[in-house]
């Protein structure tokens, strides 16, 4: 019998192409998004995030993950409240949170 996993939240950076009616501004190339994600494991949050930005209309090109919470910590990464809350949010709600987008444009580096 598999062992049952713990869901854990995950933070996961994904870079965006467009796409029709993905509500990004004109000029825009595509997106860095922050998410918390909630799952048994890092695929299935990865899997989850990818579906529900497709969904948006979004074109996820990369998803780079930084781990769990207690991975993030374990790496000195410091952790504010407001993300904090954010991340309990996704778990509580068995969601995709959102929690940053940065527009790209033609020239960012």
């Amino acid at each position: 019998m598999a062992k049952n996993r713990e869901t854990e939240v995950y933070t996961l950076l994904v870079q965006t192409g467009r796409g029709p009616g993905d509500g990004l501004p004109p000029d825009a190339i595509g997106a860095a998004l922050l998410c918390y994600s909630s799952g048994r494991d890092e695929g299935e949050a990865v899997r989850e995030t990818v579906a529900v930005l497709k969904s948006a209309d979004l074109v996820p090109l990369d998803v780079t993950s930084y781990g769990t919470l207690r991975e993030r910590e374990e790496e000195g990464h410091e952790i504010g409240d407001e993300d904090r809350a954010l991340m309990r949010r996704a778990l509580d709600d068995n969601a995709v949170i959102v929690a940053e987008t940065t527009v790209l444009k033609e020239g960012d580096a």
